[in-house]
């Protein structure tokens, strides 16, 4: 009788144990598969890695040798600049003996070219709705207008003060070939149009010098700035930031002719080598809110 009474809790007991066994079991079998997928997810990666090792070599070392043209192109570009006797000799300098400045200037041919041919499959209405429009397309690779049919569309490179303007005197018995904008401390300046990096650097008492070629024979010269963000040859959209102005510390000719103490921006355009008026370019709503 007491055996009797002993035998069913037993049985549930070695029945409880079964169970946990069965348990046990099967978490062997679980960590056993996840053991064997681990190791083949281990062997998997070390084939990634063994794969992506030349691609990173590769990697590296085209970024090294980017490295090492940006250099050689901006001493080479320093050394240009050394050597020009004006703005318009150096642009004939980078795009005669500068492999980037080369390109930019194929580049820019190529592209009047291409836009001459489809602006003469256009209708006129076509043309204009083209026109109202320039800068709508964030993707494009070369400008959407002719720089001449920008004429009043662009906007100043820099907020601020025009201290002077194309064609008042200069206080040397000339004339001033360009505008002068009292920009703000560390202000950012952004490309008025379209184009190709030409020079981009140092030059003379210019401070640091960007030259944009625009197509059709137009250039836009930038000088003043403390700090330039693109290199030659690159196309920049307008309205894109390429550079950005000091703390006025720094002299260059136009704050000494200005003899001010806060940054000047210099803004020259010039067309086939020559000086032009960049008032008619800019866009009114621009001009009113800079003064001048």
């Amino acid at each position: 009788m007491a055996i009797g009474a002993v035998l069913p809790q037993m049985r549930a007991e070695t029945a409880a144990l079964q169970a946990d066994l069965t348990k046990l079991l099967g978490l062997r079998d679980d960590i056993r598969a996840q053991q064997a997928n681990l190791e083949h997810e281990r062997d998997e990666l070390n084939v990634q890695r063994s794969n992506l090792a030349p691609m990173i070599e590769a990697r590296q070392q085209a970024l090294h040798e980017a490295e090492a043209a940006k250099a050689a192109q901006g001493e080479r570009a320093r050394a240009l600049a050394a050597q020009a006797t004006s703005i318009k000799d150096l642009i004939a300098r980078m795009e005669a003996e500068s492999e980037a400045a080369k390109r930019a200037a194929l580049a820019a041919r190529e592209a009047d070219a291409a836009r001459e041919a489809a602006d003469a499959a256009l209708s006129r209405e076509q043309r204009a709705a083209a026109l109202a429009a320039p800068f709508h397309d964030p993707a494009r690779l070369a400008p959407a207008a002719a720089f001449v049919d920008l004429k009043g569309r662009l906007p100043l490179p820099a907020s601020g003060q025009i201290l002077r303007r194309f064609g008042t005197p200069d206080g040397y018995g000339g004339s001033e070939k360009g505008l002068s904008i009292g920009a703000r401390d560390m202000g950012v300046v952004i490309a008025p149009a379209d184009g190709w990096v030409a020079f981009s650097g140092p030059y003379r008492s210019y401070g640091q010098l960007l030259i944009i070629n625009a197509g059709g024979g137009y250039y836009i010269v930038l000088a003043g700035m403390a700090r330039i963000n693109v290199n030659v040859g690159q196309f920049v959209l307008a309205g894109e930031p390429v550079a950005s102005m000091g703390d006025g510390s720094a002299q260059t000719a136009a704050t000494i002719a200005i003899g001010a103490k806060q940054p000047i921006l210099y803004v020259e355009f010039r067309k086939d080598g020559t000086s032009i008026d960049p008032g008619p370019w800019w866009a009114r709503s621009d001009t009113r809110k800079v003064g001048g």
